[in-house]
């Protein structure tokens, strides 16, 4: 191990906390960063059988497939724009990201669309014969780095994106760094980018903060936050971070009050609201964490996010039960509004009722499925439904799917 993750390693299950909570506030990128020090820290390598490096590889999955949504999207609305560099660069990197057939097979069509579109710019504009084109510095191609800078400012609000823009090299090189996972060098960048751009109001003391906490350094990273917060009492993310920041320092209260201190229009938000009930969860407070999710759903209605927050509430403390019915309902709500169901809810779901000794068909058609949309995977789904059809009394079938895993585990080798 190397010095470093001496000094500021954390336990797999801190980063899987910490990716949780990215995970459940839609920050996909932050959610994956940490599922793969997660990942990373397990003691020992694992032949796969391992439940929870299953459990970190499937939230690493997810994460990845959430982002790769989000960087197609961007990519679309920025080709529309015809921003093409940019869009390319974040197709690029959500067809990297993804093993979802259907959405690498969308975004192979958006680049072949852009491809056609740039096609035609280039013969538009291509100089004459016997004309030397000209390129000097203000002319010069873009590089790698300023094309994947761009790509992250795609995704964030107008407002940001400018300011991100515009703080210079040592910002772009530091946001990049924190985004790759490169911690010391993001904050020795950043700290170069706040002192060039020493306006109260900017932006890179939440980026710098948050390179901070994940050193370990959350002295530092509280007293930037707090000050952050004065002159931007409006971003949701610097809430967030500090949030993070306070459960990790165990001052639980800190946090409480901070989330009172919200404006109205972000204290009444569900994003607000699921921090208060993951401070319960990070105090140890299951219990509270439980009514106080179940007062929302009853007082608001239905959340998605919120109920998979109680159902993990619920898993922690070990009503399996419970959990697997909220899991079932996520699964009932998105069937009946016809929307893409989330591989990660249906692999709890099918895994709960599993362990509760269920072997119907219905459990066995969602682990099929779950071998098509999560590939790297597929030898546990395979080797489920192998042991369900035994359970079912089909040897014949039994036999052929633990064939079909046997195959799935020489091809990972």
């Amino acid at each position: 191990m190397g010095i470093l993750k001496q000094l500021f390693g954390q336990s797999p299950e801190k980063y899987e906390q910490k990716g949780d909570e990215f995970f459940n506030n839609s920050l996909w990128g932050m959610a994956k960063i940490e599922y793969e020090k997660a990942l990373d820290a397990l003691e020992k390598p694992s032949d796969g059988s391992n439940e929870v490096e299953a459990r970190l590889e499937e939230k690493l999955r997810k994460s990845k497939e959430s982002l790769a949504l989000e960087h197609k999207q961007t990519g679309e609305d920025l080709m529309e724009a015809e921003h093409f560099n940019e869009s390319r660069e974040l197709l690029e990197l959500a067809m990297d990201l993804s093993r979802d057939r259907t959405l690498v097979s969308d975004i192979q069509k958006l680049l072949q669309k852009m491809n056609s579109l740039t096609a035609e710019a280039i013969q538009v504009d291509m100089p004459k014969p016997g004309l030397s084109l000209q390129v000097n510095d203000e002319m010069s191609i873009p590089e790698k780095d300023d094309e994947a800078f761009m790509a992250l400012c795609g995704t964030l609000p107008e407002k940001v994106q400018r300011a991100y823009i515009s703080y210079g090299d040592p910002f772009k090189s530091g946001y990049l760094a924190l985004n790759r996972g490169d911690f010391v060098f993001a904050a020795d960048e950043l700290s170069r980018a706040m002192n060039e751009n020493p306006a109260p109001d900017s932006f890179i003391p939440l980026e710098l903060a948050t390179a901070y906490l994940n050193l370990g350094q959350l002295d530092e990273a509280r007293r930037l936050l707090e000050s952050f917060l004065q002159y931007q009492p409006d971003a949701l993310p610097g809430y967030q971070v500090l949030c993070e920041v306070l459960w990790e320092m165990k001052a639980f209260d800190n946090a409480v009050d901070l989330l009172d201190s919200c404006p109205d229009e972000l204290k009444d938000s569900v994003a607000c609201f699921l921090l208060r009930g993951e401070t319960l969860f990070q105090a140890e407070k299951y219990s509270e964490a439980i009514t106080f999710y179940q007062g929302f759903l009853k007082n608001y209605g239905w959340n998605e996010s919120v109920a998979k927050a109680l159902a993990r509430t619920f898993e922690v403390l070990g009503d399996f039960e419970e959990a697997r019915k909220l899991y079932a309902d996520i699964l009932s709500q998105c069937s009946s509004c016809h929307t893409p169901i989330d591989p990660f809810i249906k692999r709890k779901f099918a895994d709960l009722s599993f362990d509760s000794g269920q072997r119907s068909l219905s459990i066995l058609e969602i682990y099929l499925s779950l071998a098509q949309e999560d590939s790297e995977n597929s030898q546990f789904y395979y080797e489920r439904v192998s042991r369900i059809y035994a359970a079912l009394g089909n040897e014949e079938e039994a036999r052929r799917f633990q064939a079909f895993a046997e195959l799935a585990q020489m091809e990972k080798e």
